[in-house]
């Protein structure tokens, strides 16, 4: 696997990990939804600048995924009935 593909996975794995700690079921399904969604889309990138843009793009939501993490600790919303 070259460098970039493990970059890429690393974020991937990161971005999924991350999610896993919304508070809120909603927020993390949804959350998890969105980064496998575009993962699949942006796997058929063949364009380097593209790819790039697309990573930058992955690190910018991963840093508003923590922030929103913490604020959903912050405010904890009750237990879903799905959850329990």
């Amino acid at each position: 696997m070259e460098g970039g593909a493990r970059q890429v996975l690393a974020l991937y794995k990161t971005l999924l990990r991350e999610s896993q700690k919304f508070p809120s079921y909603n927020y993390r399904e949804y959350a998890l939804r969105r980064i496998r969604d575009g993962f699949k889309a942006a796997k058929s990138i063949t364009n380097e600048e593209d790819r790039q843009r697309e990573i930058q793009i992955a690190k910018e939501s991963l840093e508003v995924i923590k922030r929103q993490v913490v604020i959903g600790q912050l405010y904890r919303p009750p237990t879903l009935i799905i959850e329990k």
